[in-house]
């Protein structure tokens, strides 16, 4: 079985990749200035394709043909069901091409092939097909004022949506924009992360092949002078980003300093998972601890960096953490043996072990050391790492390191436990482990998160929404709760003569 799903993923991986060009008004293009992007594989370092380095030029063209789109009701103008059919084809098309889609996915950024097909492909088509059904689902108001005063209060879309992605899930997390703001009636301008672009503009060439008229749908490609266009664009109605606070809060001014656009952001986290002694199950604790926190080489927001266990299980606890992470495999991706892929490209990988670096001279100390392990001399790989013992306000437990590095920290009552969990400047995720419902219900009152699982919870699902507190951001992808930030509320007011 596992032969023949890997010569299907060989099969896979040598099928020509296949869409480098942005597209604009429903044709592929290329840059104005005819500059490319090289797409680096992770995996070994080598170039194996070339994008459109995009730019003002690229945004403003991309920006009024969304505008013209939208103007024209050519989308928003389709009744609700009939965008609905062409969500659900699209989103067939996309469960056509899913092994593909996740071995460009693996290729282009380093995810590992179990995990690209079986969560981030799979959990974009099943957005995509949740939001679709919702399409027709979503009702206006009536209220009588008078007995011949009637008001109708309608969800309206807001225009041209921008959309910026990460490079860290790019399928998944652009069905989670994408779906809502599309069948709300907006036009999107999609901006996928230079790291990761090649499985976004195959998706969204699936959507214009299911349907989606020109211009509703547009992608361009290039690094931050693209993304800073579209923030700084006058006709962008609305701007939803996932990535880095720093660059959360170019955009927020970007908004300022423009039009007074919409901005929803997803940034960071530092999302604490705390396991007290009365958890219900310690072996399943420690086995989903260690693959939530270095699944996807821990290049995930949400991930539990900080590890607390309370002091009378902390070393218990902690050796059977260090025998789970010590037993990774960190290798190809694309080899269904692999645990954990190579990190995103050189300089991120530079970055984490120059955070490493800084923690030692800290005084952290590493209980599994990843620089140590063997790995591919090709490409950007780094095994896991297990630090014990954290100050609690050193950088690495402060810090967003975004990569495979845990850091465990010992705490003694439960309210410690809630303080340090809300100790940064974070508010994403948090999960805690115990049998106790009275400790359960009394923490998550006062956990500072967006999503807390407890006792394992369940990984992301969009019916639910997801996003932060604090300098996580704010507004919330997934769920219906999603549609809210990509529409707003109209009153007609109606009076009748009799």
């Amino acid at each position: 079985m596992l032969e023949s799903k890997q010569r299907q993923i060989a099969e896979a991986e040598r099928l020509p990749i296949p869409t480098v060009q942005a597209i604009i008004d429903g044709k592929l293009t290329a840059a104005a200035s005819g500059k490319t992007l090289a797409v680096v594989s992770p995996i070994n370092g080598e170039t194996i394709a070339a994008i459109p380095d995009c730019e003002t030029p690229d945004v403003d063209r991309a920006v009024a043909g969304a505008r013209k789109a939208f103007e024209s009701r050519r989308w928003q103008g389709m009744s609700p069901k009939q965008r609905k059919r062409v969500v659900l084809d699209w989103a067939d098309r996309v469960e056509a091409e899913k092994l593909r889609l996740a071995a460009l996915q693996s290729r282009d950024m380093g995810m590992p092939i179990r995990l690209a097909e079986e969560l981030e492909i799979s959990f974009a088509i099943d957005s995509l097909r949740w939001y679709g059904e919702a399409a027709d689902k979503i009702y206006d108001e009536l209220a009588h004022l008078e007995d011949t005063v009637t008001a109708m209060i309608s969800r309206t879309p807001l225009g041209v949506v921008a959309a910026i992605l990460p490079w860290n899930a790019p399928a998944m997390i652009a069905a989670w924009k994408l779906g809502p703001a599309l069948i709300a009636g907006n036009s999107v301008v999609l901006k996928p992360a230079d790291d990761a672009s090649l499985v976004c503009l195959r998706i969204a060439e699936l959507g214009l092949e299911a349907g989606i008229p020109e211009g509703v749908l547009q992608v361009v490609t290039g690094d931050h002078k693209a993304g800073a266009a579209l923030a700084e664009h006058h006709d962008v109605d609305c701007i939803t980003f996932t990535g880095s606070g720093e660059v959360g809060r170019k955009i927020m001014m970007a908004s300022a300093n423009s039009n007074l656009k919409r901005v929803s952001l997803e940034l960071g986290g530092k999302s604490a998972n705390i396991v007290l002694t009365d958890a219900p199950n310690l072996a399943m604790a420690a086995d989903v601890s260690v693959g939530f926190m270095f699944g996807n080489q821990g290049q995930v927001c949400e991930a539990p960096t900080r590890l607390l266990v309370q002091r009378d299980i902390r070393d218990s606890f902690t050796e059977e953490v260090v025998k789970r992470t010590r037993a990774l495999k960190v290798g190809n991706p694309l080899d269904l043996r692999s645990d954990l892929g190579p990190i995103v490209n050189a300089a991120q990988h530079g970055q984490i072990l120059a955070r490493m670096e800084r923690a030692e001279k800290e005084g952290v100390r590493f209980a599994l050391d990843g620089r140590a392990a063997e790995v591919p001399k090709a490409g950007f790989y780094l095994a896991p790492s297990v630090a014990v013992d954290v100050d609690p306000n050193s950088s690495l437990a402060q810090e967003e390191i975004f990569g495979p590095v845990l850091s465990v920290i010992t705490f003694d009552t439960i309210d410690e436990a809630i303080t340090l969990a809300n100790g940064t400047k974070y508010g994403l995720g948090a999960s805690i482990w115990s049998n106790n419902l009275e400790n359960v219900l009394y923490a998550t009152k006062r956990l500072v998160a967006g999503n807390i699982n407890v006792n394992g919870g369940t990984g992301p699902v969009v019916e639910l929404p997801f996003g932060g507190f604090k300098e996580s951001g704010f507004g919330r992808d997934r769920s219906l709760h999603a549609i809210d930030k990509y529409s707003d509320l109209k009153n007609v007011i109606i009076r009748t003569a009799r």
